[in-house]
């Protein structure tokens, strides 16, 4: 366990609650910021699923696995009978 932080399976954790601002904001607490890496400035994706709620992802770290993704997709030839 880092600080407050609950250690879950596969690099799960339980890192605590967030009051949203006036103007929307939150606050990531600190041992979430120090165990990703995150600094002042980062760029963090936003993702919404209605049914499970708000994810925050490190935008260039999103962006290496799509373009991996994308670079595996175009390596992968056609196959005829699924492709339309």
């Amino acid at each position: 366990m880092v600080g407050k932080m609950i250690e879950g399976p596969d690099g799960r954790y339980i890192v605590g609650t967030v009051k949203i601002g006036e103007k929307g904001q939150i606050v990531i607490p600190k041992d979430a910021r120090d165990l990703l890496g995150l600094q002042p400035g980062d760029t963090l994706l936003v993702l919404l699923d209605i049914k499970q709620g708000i994810a925050l992802v490190d935008n260039e770290r999103f962006q290496q696995f799509a373009k991996g993704v994308l670079a595996v997709q175009e390596e992968t030839p056609a196959d005829p009978e699924t492709d339309g």
